[in-house]
């Protein structure tokens, strides 16, 4: 299992940036996936963003394509979110996940960090 711990979260007025950071450790497999997703209260959790460490590829839902930015750092086992141009709406709980490919991250992620809050006001 891997563990991931999520940091950055924070209160940020509509139209500005955060960036959001998750430390992975543990057992971290070859060729793994990491990604991002976002719970609002009294919502269902959704995607947010994935990256494939192995190939460099990134996925994106339509809802926040040219405003989020997944990347990661391998020497840190750390992923990152870059969230630009932030409405309203991305108000969430935002979780770190990991799976074992991008395909899988979407809808069956192996791990989940602890989440961290971004209020975004209007």
């Amino acid at each position: 299992q891997v563990q991931l711990v999520e940091s950055g979260g924070g209160l940020v007025q509509a139209g500005g940036s955060l960036r959001l950071a998750c430390a992975a450790s543990g057992r971290t497999l070859s060729g793994y996936a990491m990604g991002w997703f976002r719970q609002a209260p009294g919502k269902e959790r959704e995607f947010v963003a994935a990256i494939n460490w192995s190939a460099s590829r990134t996925y994106y839902p339509d809802s926040v394509k040219g405003r989020f930015t997944i990347s990661r750092d391998s020497d840190k086992n750390t992923v990152y979110l870059q969230m630009n141009n932030l409405l309203p709406e991305d108000t969430a709980v935002y979780y770190c996940a990991h799976a074992p490919t991008t395909v899988h991250l979407p809808t069956s992620p192996s791990s989940w960090g602890q989440g961290t809050q971004v209020p975004v006001s209007s």
